[in-house]
């Protein structure tokens, strides 16, 4: 029988595994740098590049000047309840990753929405580990159809960010086997994902990059895995440890526990150099499957055609939004004057902060999409209420550039610094520029203002700085270091340093300069810092009221609300789900000013809306991406309908059946067990807001049969309504008797149809396996449940329509 070309490619991996001697194999599980392993010549290897993800690819440059596409939140991607569209994403990401000479995308983030709280939920998918999952095997098929690795995280339990680098979760193996093991689970079976990234946090009291019950046991030994398992950024913390627990890379380097520190601990007898070449041929694989292995051919060698990433960046977002209410149809739009107000419907906030961030060529506003689409003269705008209360980066009005000095002054490189943000890594600096000869970096040019009065600017990072504005230096001295977090400097919180008084349309020359730290002991040099400002602070009451008098004069009001970075981001869990602000009292007065008003919540993950009876509709436009204004201009006109259903259940926090995320003594006890979400809400009998799976669209929909052969179900509708639309037909499992310990119901299935006006359309769903099954931790196995089983079939966990009777 001929080899296969995976036989073929294996030989190539052993054949190239068998020519390293130990240092050059304890080097390759290494980084070289922040995003890169090193390269082999010797075996015709190439550099292995990573990346950020998971809205886009940012590449090794952690700049605006090498911008990337930004896709919607991962959160309005699991809202499309659309594994293909989920996919289409993913063929765009290797397109991006292809175009960057990266590799492998450190993407998706799978982990669930515990708690409310989380303050980097809007990077992860949903509270149910089954639509996690489908979305996300979605994801990983389209990325590696492009011939580019994915890197599935975080590995496992990480689920809040309070204390991420040391906390102790403490997780039932029930819990672990039916809700956090489950979407990485079901990725590795649909998808066989090339990689996994294993997370800080510890689970039952071992740190998850030396957890060798969980990854060699249960990911590689029971699911079968095959691909490369990278720590976490700085996760890995023992040599021995890490390797014997299943870590084949630790990541960043140059200073890690492998490398040098590897080959020592081989010589030493503490590890066997076996496992050292288990790690090392499963990097090779990754190696020969993207590519970058001499004499073996890679797993795509006809990638996808090209893709407009514009183009799909609007789909998605539109086809993610979910409209929560529409009394009295008042969307779409009417003809007539629409009053826009709120911050970010001008200063657009399109994704989520952290290392999720990227750098689009472009946003669309929902101020520039409504302009665009709506006949001249009809729409107004007014800020109405400013969330942001904190300095945000130099971009607009800012014209800069860094420029690089050596020790006596003289100008040794530069590069563009659209932004005002400098972070370089490694060997990313300006050309003629490196470390040794690196002394001062200056962020210089000019600031033209669209308001007069007093602007505030300062500085975000660590270190010596001067800050200089029209000619005055108003900053000179250090900026400490933010405690307890090692990542302090790229995601901490800025610094006000002056307030100078300007003029509209008048340019004032800035400059910030930062003498470079040269501290030992980190993994690599590195250097970050941002140049920050805020426009002149209004009176919020005549913000309101000007927006109110807008309001009252058109025949519909548009409000947006959002979050900001200091909401959600990485680094940080939430401490309550309110907008921030007096963006509440802004809906309000607009509400009462005209009752027309349409609400728009620009929030990654839930917000309390307590005014959400008070207005006639609601649209959650999640993170939208670079296209949002213009997908939001698509849908609040009717050109398209809004095509979402929530991932995830919307309530207050107060009726929230779990919210803890903050340990105790470095422990932090998932005491709920397997009732998260939609799961925990139903068995407390409490009443959310808005509930899982709910989302409204343009048109009525009539759930006309149901039925059962087998474990195949087949759901026949009708769209009642009098324009086209797109429904997402959900199936519940609900067991006869589930007792105490079961959910009362569990998402089993879910199909996406569309059907004009009149039309009737058929779903064909096939139930899981694991949908009857729970996990025996007596047995330590799975256990199919027979009896008999109510398919409850419907637009969202409360709302089932048509149910039939199945047993097992």
């Amino acid at each position: 029988m001929a080899e296969t070309v995976e036989e073929r490619r294996e030989a190539v991996v052993e054949a190239a595994l068998g020519r390293l001697g130990l240092d050059a194999k304890a080097r390759l599980l290494a980084g070289q740098d922040m995003w890169s392993l090193p390269a082999l010549p010797e075996i015709g290897l190439e550099p292995l590049v990573m990346s950020d993800g998971p809205i886009g690819v940012r590449g090794v440059r952690w700049s605006a000047d090498d911008p990337s596409v930004a896709l919607p939140s991962p959160t309005a991607l699991a809202a499309t309840w659309d594994p293909g569209l989920a996919r289409r994403a993913g063929v765009l990401l290797a397109q991006e990753a292809r175009r960057k000479g990266v590799h492998v995308l450190l993407a998706p983030t799978v982990n669930l929405h515990r708690s409310p709280l989380g303050g980097r939920h809007f990077e992860a998918y949903s509270e149910d580990p089954y639509l996690t999952g489908r979305i996300g095997a979605g994801y990983v098929t389209g990325v590696q159809s492009g011939g580019v690795g994915t890197t599935v995280k975080h590995f496992v339990a990480n689920d809040a960010e309070t204390d991420r680098f040391t906390v102790n979760n403490l997780v039932s193996e029930r819990a672990l086997r039916e809700l956090y093991l489950a979407p990485f689970e079901a990725i590795v079976a649909a998808a066989r994902p090339w990689g996994i990234m294993t997370a800080y946090n510890s689970v039952n009291g071992t740190t998850m990059t030396e957890h060798r019950h969980l990854v060699e046991e249960v990911l590689r030994g029971e699911w079968g895995f095959d691909g490369i398992n990278v720590s976490d950024w700085n996760a890995a913390r023992s040599t021995a440890a890490a390797l014997t627990g299943g870590l084949d890379i630790a990541m960043p380097g140059p200073r890690t526990v492998y490398g040098p520190a590897l080959a020592q601990a081989v010589r030493d007898g503490e590890v066997e150099e076996a496992r050292v070449d288990d790690a090392v041929r499963r990097v090779l694989r990754l190696a020969a499957r993207v590519g970058a292995l001499a004499g073996a051919e890679p797993a795509v060698t006809e990638p996808p055609g090209a893709v407009d990433g514009e183009a799909l960046a609007r789909e998605i977002a539109r086809r993610s939004f979910v409209l929560l209410r529409n009394d009295s149809g008042a969307l779409p739009l009417k003809p007539g004057t629409v009053a826009l107000s709120g911050a970010a419907a001008r200063d657009a906030r399109v994704l989520g902060g952290g290392s999720a961030t990227v750098f689009p060529a472009r946003t669309v506003s929902p101020l520039d999409g409504l302009t665009a689409a709506l006949p001249e003269g009809t729409l107004s705008y007014t800020v109405g209420a400013d969330p942001n209360t904190e300095l945000a980066t130099a971009a607009r009005g800012f014209d800069l550039r860094a420029v690089c000095r050596d020790a006596d002054g003289h100008v040794i490189g530069t590069r563009d610094a659209p932004d005002g943000h400098v972070q370089w890594m490694g060997t990313d600096l300006p050309d003629g520029v490196t470390h040794a000869t690196l002394h001062t970096v200056e962020l210089t040019g000019t600031f033209t203002p669209r308001e007069s009065g007093r602007h505030t600017f300062g500085t975000r990072g660590v270190g010596a700085f001067t800050l200089t504005v029209d000619g005055t230096t108003h900053f000179d001295g250090i900026q400490p270091p933010v405690e307890g977090d090692p990542f302090g400097a790229f995601f901490g919180g800025p610094v006000p340093r002056a307030e100078v008084e300007l003029t509209a349309g008048v340019p004032v020359e800035v400059s910030l300069t930062r003498v470079v730290d040269r501290a030992a002991g980190r993994p690599m040099p590195v250097i970050t810092f941002t140049l920050v400002h805020q426009e002149p602070p209004r009176d919020p009451d005549e913000l309101i009221a000007e927006a109110v008098a807008a309001a009252r004069d058109a025949d519909t009001a548009v409000v947006v609300v959002a979050t900001t970075e200091r909401v959600e981001s990485e680094g940080f869990d939430r401490g309550d789900l309110r907008l921030p602000g007096r963006q509440d009292d802004l809906v309000r007065a607009v509400a009462a000013a005209n009752p027309n008003t349409v609400v728009v919540v620009n929030a990654g993950s839930p917000v309390e809306l307590p005014w959400r009876e008070d207005v006639a509709a609601m649209l959650l436009t999640w993170f939208p991406g670079q296209e949002g204004g213009a997908a939001l201009a698509d849908v609040l006109t009717g050109a398209h309908e809004p095509g979402g259903r929530l991932p995830t259940t919307w309530g207050a926090l107060a009726d929230a059946p779990v919210t803890r995320v903050r340990p105790t003594d470095g422990v932090l006890a998932y005491d709920e067990d397997v009732f998260i979400g939609h799961r925990a809400w139903e068995r407390a009998g409490r009443t959310p807001a808005y509930p899982f799976g709910h989302g409204l669209g343009y048109t009525d929909w009539a759930y006309e049969s149901v039925e059962v052969d087998g474990t195949t179900v087949t759901v026949r509708v009708r769209n009642t309504g009098e324009r086209a639309g797109r429904e997402v037909v959900q199936l519940y499992l609900a067991p006869g008797e589930p007792g105490a310990d079961r959910p009362a119901r569990t998402l089993a299935g879910f199909a996406c149809v569309e059907a004009g006006p009149g039309e009737r359309a058929e779903v064909t769903v096939e139930l899981p396996r694991r949908a009857f099954e729970i996990w025996d931790e007596t047995a330590a196995s799975w256990s199919y449940v027979k009896g008999s089983y109510e398919i409850q079939v419907g637009r969202s966990i409360e709302d089932r329509r048509i149910t039939a009777a199945i047993t097992v």
